[in-house]
């Protein structure tokens, strides 16, 4: 199996946990809600640049260009997380950042190699930028709204005597 393959499984993982472990139970400020999927369009757009391109040097400087700037917009949030993250959730985070360039870097090196796990991985990263997209701005928006209605709401008599059966 090749090491592009295991450091994108090992990365897919954490990044599940963080989100449907850490994310799920604290919520995700509008920063987040918009920054995390902009992360995650940074990785499908590394990846489909080394699946339609050849490796040559120009692309190669063009995708070490575009790899460094995924690796610094990763981290464009940590200096807020300090403010809403646990420390076993800013721990998560570190993994993350380490394995975000190999997973990067080991894909630049099996450029010639991997090119159909390219597609495979950014389909799958793909399916969660979806998911972020929708779910944290539109759905988990949606049932905050919902929720923060309904402990504001006042209640008529009328309304409290139906709702009591008096």
């Amino acid at each position: 199996m090749s090491a592009f393959v295991i450091v994108s499984v090992l990365q897919g993982f954490f990044i599940l946990v963080d989100e449907f472990f850490f994310h799920m139970r604290r919520g995700l400020p509008r920063w987040e809600r918009i920054g995390h999927p902009v992360d995650t369009a940074t990785v499908i757009a590394c990846l489909l640049f080394l699946y339609f391109t050849e490796p040559t040097p120009l692309n190669t400087g063009i995708y070490y260009a575009m790899a460094i700037a995924s690796c610094l917009c990763v981290t464009k949030d940590e200096w807020v997380h300090i403010k809403v993250c646990t420390a076993a959730e800013m721990w998560l985070h570190a993994v993350l950042f380490m394995l975000h360039p190999f997973v990067l870097f080991t894909a630049m090196n099996e450029w010639q190699t991997s090119k159909p796990m390219f597609l495979v991985v950014a389909s799958g990263v793909g399916v969660f930028f979806v998911y972020q997209v929708i779910y944290w701005n539109f759905i988990e928006a949606k049932l905050r709204h919902h929720v923060q209605e309904s402990r504001h709401r006042h209640f008529t008599k009328e309304e409290l005597y139906e709702y009591f059966g008096e």
